[in-house]
């Protein structure tokens, strides 16, 4: 693993992405940080789903 601009890369894509998303919030207005929230929770949550187990 290594960090990106948004200081942190998984190495799994899906959460790279729900973590970019949540970063960009900062940029956004307030009215639209809950939708991104409960799409970010959906999204982690399926990784976590799809998760190998060890």
């Amino acid at each position: 693993m290594s960090e990106s601009a948004t200081g942190s890369v998984t190495g799994m894509g899906s959460v790279d992405r729900v973590i970019e998303g949540v970063t960009a919030l900062e940029d956004r207005p307030v009215e639209e940080h809950v939708a991104v929230f409960e799409h970010a929770h959906e999204q982690l949550r399926r990784a976590l789903d799809d998760a190998p187990a060890d």
